[in-house]
């Protein structure tokens, strides 16, 4: 393990309270898969550490288990550990120095993605694509930073341009004054992060913006995809979007979407959703503009 890592790995697990009894280890529900080497495909798949603190929600905050559910689910979706690939739990603790109940309850976020299989006298083993839950902010994240990138970015892109202008319209017919002034409240704060430069604020803004837009449209299964439009405006790089790179035309559309919420005027808001999400070229390549009949 590189100095780096057990740095981080050794200062996390310090402050983690859920550190293994002797009794705990014994009810461990993991089975080493029958036949596997235990001494191979750690050491030539090095996690990435750079990006540990780019948690989205599924494990932020969660101390090393969190971490070692980041360095996991990374070395999976890059394809570090191939479909199929046994995953030892006695191996892996060993290889991040980890006790079998942060192994234990680490996999088991992972199999709840999808990513992981966990089945008796087989042990645990890495899943094919075809069954990851790709609709999962971890997930997405990891992908988008991994070998899948461009693919991952263009998803984002043709699933946003899917699901914001249909919200934005239902929106217009839920008049809630609240939320139209948290909206108002959020482009006015986009407004003067803009003028100081501050990209941190906008994203901020922009994020409960889009968040607070989805819920408010009234329908409960486009607010529980509203994970994916908070994932999409955390990766940067690709297509993008207006919300991607702050600027005044940006900001415009921010404000002519409140403008059309507040007059109730469905048509407009969803126009105003498809502009801002085509405002650089290359995304009116991924995803082209509906044709005029």
């Amino acid at each position: 393990m590189s100095t780096l890592a057990h740095t981080m790995m050794t200062t996390a697990r310090s402050a983690d309270s859920g550190l293994a009894t002797p009794g705990e280890l014994d009810r461990y529900p993991y089975a080493e898969a029958p036949g596997t080497d235990r001494g191979t495909g750690w050491d030539t798949a090095e996690p990435d550490l750079g990006r540990v603190g780019r948690r989205t929600a599924g494990s932020r905050g969660r101390g090393l288990h969190g971490q070692l559910v980041q360095q996991l689910g990374q070395m999976i979706v890059s394809g570090d550990l191939g479909a199929d690939r046994p995953l030892v739990p006695e191996e892996i603790g060993q290889r991040f120095e980890v006790s079998r109940t942060v192994v234990r309850e680490s996999l088991r976020v992972l199999e709840a993605k999808g990513l992981v299989s966990a089945r008796p006298n087989v042990g645990t083993r890495v899943r094919p694509v075809s069954d990851w839950n790709l609709l999962d902010p971890d997930i997405i994240e990891w992908r988008a930073y991994g070998p899948q990138r461009d693919d991952q970015r263009r998803e984002l892109s043709e699933l946003r341009w899917t699901i914001e202008p249909l919200a934005a319209r239902l929106a217009a017919g839920h008049g809630r004054e609240d939320v139209q002034q948290r909206l108002t409240d959020m482009v006015e704060i986009m407004g003067h992060a803009l003028g100081q430069g501050d990209a941190l604020t906008f994203a901020r803004a922009d994020n409960e913006f889009h968040s607070l837009l989805i819920q408010v449209a009234g329908n409960r299964m486009l607010e529980h995809l509203s994970g994916i439009v908070s994932a999409a405006l955390h990766v940067s790089g690709g297509p993008v979007t207006g919300c991607e790179r702050p600027n005044e035309t940006s900001l415009a559309h921010h404000a002519r979407i409140v403008d059309a919420l507040a007059g109730g005027d469905g048509a407009a808001a969803e126009a105003a959703m498809r502009q801002l999400l085509t405002v650089h070229p290359e995304v009116e390549r991924v995803v082209p503009a509906p044709r005029e009949h």
